[in-house]
This record gives C-alpha cells, sequence and structure tokens, in this order.
C-alpha cells in the first residue's frame, strides 16, 4: 500500500491545518461547550459509505493530533487501498470535544484526498499494459497542491511540475508574448541552468515542426484529434527520439486508451484534481456492531 512519504512536508502541512482549524473554531465550538460535559471522553469510529480508493489517513492522524495531542488515532487501513462501503478506515480515541472539534476538517480532507485518489486510480486502470504515465497539473485547489498530488500519487498517478519554479512550461501566452516558439525557447535556453528542461505546447504539426528545430526536452500535443496526434509522434520520434512527447486537453476515461495508442509517452489530465467525486466518509461517536463497542 501507499505509504505517507512527504518527509519534511509535515510541518507545513500541519501548519495549513491550523489555520483550516482557526477558520472553522473561530472564538469556539458554542454548541460542543454548550451541550457536552469537558470530561467527557467518547470513540469515534470513521467508516466509508462507497466504495473508494483512500487517501488522507495520515493527514487525519495530523488534524486530530493538532487539535489534541492525546488524542490516539488508529488506522485501519493505509493510503491507497481499495474499501468497500461499511469498511471502518480509522477509529480515534480520546475528549469527545476535541474529537467533535476536529471531525469535520478531517472528514473533509480525507474525503476530497479519497475522491482524487479513486479518480486517478479510474484512469491507471485504464491505461493498464500501455507504456504510459498518466501526470497531473497545477489545476489544483489553492492552497491544498501539496495535498491533492499526494492524492494523485495515491492513486497511482504521477505529478507533473509543481509551480511556476521547477520548469519551463512554454504556452500559448508564452509562445505570443515572445514573438514565436523559437524566441521563447531560446530565450529560456540562455537564462535556465543546463540541467531543467523546456516543454513547449503546440497545437498543429507546424508548431511542432518549430519546437523540434529548436532543441525542445518536452512536447506537449495539445487538443490533437488522433489522427494529427499520431503524425506528430511519429516525427517527433524519428527525428528526435529522446524528446517526451505529453498529450494533454479534452483527455477522458472514453479516450484515454486511444491517446495513449497514439504513441505519446506522457498523458497529463487536469480534471484529477479539479473536477472529481468526494468520497464519502462518515465519524460516529461511540458507534456500536453487534451490540460491542467498537
Amino acid at each position: 500500500m501507499f505509504e505517507w512519504t512527504t518527509g519534511g512536508y509535515d510541518a507545513a502541512v500541519r501548519e495549513q491545518i491550523r489555520g483550516w482549524l482557526a477558520e472553522d473554531i473561530g472564538s469556539g465550538d458554542i454548541t460542543t461547550e454548550t451541550t457536552i460535559p469537558g470530561d467527557s471522553r467518547s470513540k469515534a469510529v470513521i467508516h466509508v459509505k462507497e466504495s473508494g480508493i483512500i487517501a488522507g489517513l495520515p493527514v487525519a492522524r495530523l488534524v486530530f493530533d493538532v487539535v489534541d495531542p492525546s488524542l490516539v488515532f488508529e488506522a485501519k487501513v493505509q493510503d491507497g487501498e481499495r474499501v468497500d462501503k461499511g469498511t471502518v478506515i480509522a477509529i480515534v480515541e480520546g475528549s469527545t470535544h476535541s474529537l467533535l472539534i476536529g471531525e469535520r476538517l478531517a472528514l473533509n480532507l480525507m474525503q476530497r484526498l479519497s475522491g482524487i485518489a479513486t479518480k486517478t486510480r479510474m484512469f491507471v486502470d485504464a491505461l493498464e499494459g500501455l507504456p504510459v504515465r498518466l501526470v497531473d497539473t497545477r489545476k489544483t485547489t489553492p492552497g491544498h497542491r501539496l495535498l491533492e498530488k499526494y492524492a494523485v500519487r495515491v492513486g497511482g498517478g504521477a505529478n507533473h511540475r509543481f509551480g511556476l519554479y521547477d520548469a519551463v512550461m512554454i504556452k500559448d501566452n508564452h509562445i505570443k508574448g515572445a514573438g514565436g516558439i523559437k524566441a521563447a525557447v531560446e530565450a529560456a535556453r540562455r537564462k535556465i541552468p543546463h540541467t531543467m528542461k523546456i516543454e513547449v505546447e503546440t497545437e498543429s504539426l507546424a508548431q511542432v515542426e518549430e519546437a523540434l528545430a529548436c532543441g525542445s526536452d518536452i512536447i506537449m500535443l495539445d487538443n490533437m484529434a488522433a489522427a494529427m496526434m499520431k503524425e506528430a509522434v511519429a516525427r517527433i520520434k524519428a527525428s528526435a527520439p529522446h524528446v517526451i512527447v505529453e498529450a494533454s486537453g479534452g483527455v477522458s476515461l472514453d479516450t484515454i486508451h486511444a491517446i495513449a495508442s497514439c504513441g505519446v509517452d506522457v498523458i497529463s489530465v487536469g480534471g484529477l484534481t479539479y473536477s472529481f467525486h468526494a468520497l464519502d466518509i462518515s465519524l460516529d461517536l461511540n458507534a456500536k456492531k453487534g451490540g460491542e463497542s467498537l
């Protein structure tokens, strides 16, 4: 199963969690404070209400730890597992006040991340047997990019560039602003480290030829029809087999296999992180099963 391997990201995620909790709590959880004794303790069972791929359990653990380090969080599955409706994915024990304060943020994050992981796995499964890498884009929720890109990896996909700073990606507006592909590539090449790659977005065979002529490292085929895409891949591989070919634009579960069959190396799908169904996950206090406390 997939493991939480963000290394030094824990500190950054904790800082975000503090901000998200402050947004939700404000001056205090007035309902819990006025209805439940402060010394009340409970066991909370977190379970899924529909099948899917789980992602975000380590994040939920961080949420409850930030709320109250004395809470005991026990994951019953691992990120990356496919679970059925009704599966208990975690149990949290401790102060009832603390459990209820952390409940919504923990669930919100897990639901969204599990939704992304579930959708990503669908696309990965559709590519089974084909030598193509599925990647995400920068079309993420502001403030959630680190977590959403993590969820893509949990689902079996890979990450494209993380931000504007870690790769040169010359798109249509850069081409217009620079005065053409050749001018844009040459200007970038003069200023970036020799270790950084340059990707160029193309929409026609003429642009593909121009991107090839000026030594692009990665050529994106954007919203191309299958026939044009096959021709573009053939030209690129014939003259520069080392160049990575990426397909993007309008990729769906219905079209991704045909796109992959054109011979591209990478397929980027923005919808992995901006258009997905959040998995339905719930938390119940002192849940019973078969007459016994869970």
